[in-house]
């Protein structure tokens, strides 16, 4: 399993001036900071999105915004405010919580998939500027009884209310960007519903040298969608677009969609995931709960048979779930370099030759 180190927050407690090396990043040339002030994210309105005379014009939006951006914001998403408070109260009060009792949820040697409370090591031993507790949430039988079961109840049921929120938001979001995409929701049902589905907790402590470190390393998700709640007003998402990286901001009561790799793949190259990064902030903490969802375990993955005709061929290769895991994990994080891994070469058949 990859290096892991657990107590990046009590890291940030001490009176330090400079980071430890293993926390520097340089730079990409190749991708450099475009220099813009932060840029509010396009903005999906769900109400226009199920119903309503705007809905064809909302349905357009989505599509574009899906082809030109793989990000936006949506409101009047319809998750209850208390919910959404009860989850900052409970993520908030489990990083104040000692690291003795965080760490009886640590990763464990040897799991695949770093679920637990940790910071992962990344590409040439380098390790995020944050502290993040991942878990798988669905389907039921896969969560890890050392982990969710475990919570303290008040935050178990907090989380859990706003798993079944999210699920049905998510469900209709794909259905719409089926919609969008002329292909039948059946089609798009059959391929998600019950799918593998995770969350992830993390906390962005106060960095003392933010131009060199990294909150999250750039990469794009693995994932159908993601479904991002900020919990504070302190922003730090950055996106690549256009060849350089610039800030994002959105506003406080939006959650935050982003195209995965899975539905890239799945819409042939239509809707594209988008490449992030989250930089931490010199003096201000930040929270994020994000929730990721993806086919399920059952389907291969691959471009969507409607979508693909003689005009139209597959860009992607088809391969079983197993397989495309055990790519992603067997990588390191790095870009969209495992979404190009994917791509059917001009010499390549297109047949289920994933190596």
């Amino acid at each position: 399993m990859a290096g892991t180190i657990s107590n990046v927050q009590e890291l940030a407690k001490q009176p330090i001036k400079t980071i430890p090396k293993h926390f520097v990043y340089q730079p990409d040339p190749s991708a450099p900071y475009g220099g813009r002030p932060s840029q509010m994210l396009p903005t999906i309105d769900m109400n226009r999105l199920v119903s309503g005379k705007d809905f064809h014009v909302e349905l357009g939006k989505l599509h574009s915004t899906c082809k030109d951006w793989g990000i936006f914001q949506l409101v009047n998403h319809g998750i209850n405010s208390s919910i959404l408070e009860k989850v900052k109260h409970e993520v908030e009060g489990f990083y104040r919580l000692p690291l003795e009792e965080k760490m009886k949820f640590r990763i464990r040697e040897g799991d695949a998939e770093t679920e637990g409370y940790g910071t992962v090591e990344r590409d040439g031993g380098k390790f995020d500027w944050s502290d993040r507790f991942l878990m798988i949430i669905n389907p039921i039988h896969k969560r890890k009884p050392h982990l969710f079961p475990q919570l303290p109840s008040s935050m178990r049921n907090a989380l859990e209310s706003y798993i079944l929120e999210v699920q049905k938001l998510g469900k209709k979001l794909l259905c719409s960007m089926a919609k969008a995409l002329d292909m039948e929701e059946k089609e798009m049902m059959e391929y998600f519903d019950d799918g593998m589905q995770s969350l992830r907790m993390t906390y962005y402590p106060p960095c003392p040298q933010p131009e060199l470190a990294m909150g999250i390393t750039p990469h794009s998700d693995f994932t159908l969608i993601t479904i991002l709640r900020q919990l504070c007003d302190v922003d730090g998402l950055h996106i690549h677009k256009d060849g350089v990286w610039f800030p994002v901001s959105f506003l406080p009561d939006a959650l935050v969609i982003n195209v995965g790799d899975n539905l890239e793949i799945f819409s042939n190259g239509v809707y594209r995931s988008i490449e992030h990064k989250v930089v931490p902030n010199a003096e201000k903490e930040r929270m994020s709960v994000a929730i990721f969802i993806n086919p399920k375990f059952e389907v291969d993955v691959g471009p969507s048979p409607s979508l693909i005709n003689p005009q139209n061929p597959p860009l992607f290769k088809r391969v079983n779930p197993h397989q495309f895991l055990k790519g992603f994990f067997s990588r390191k994080i790095k870009g969209r370099l495992y979404l190009q891994s994917m791509r059917i070469d001009d010499d390549d058949d297109g047949k289920d030759n994933f190596a």
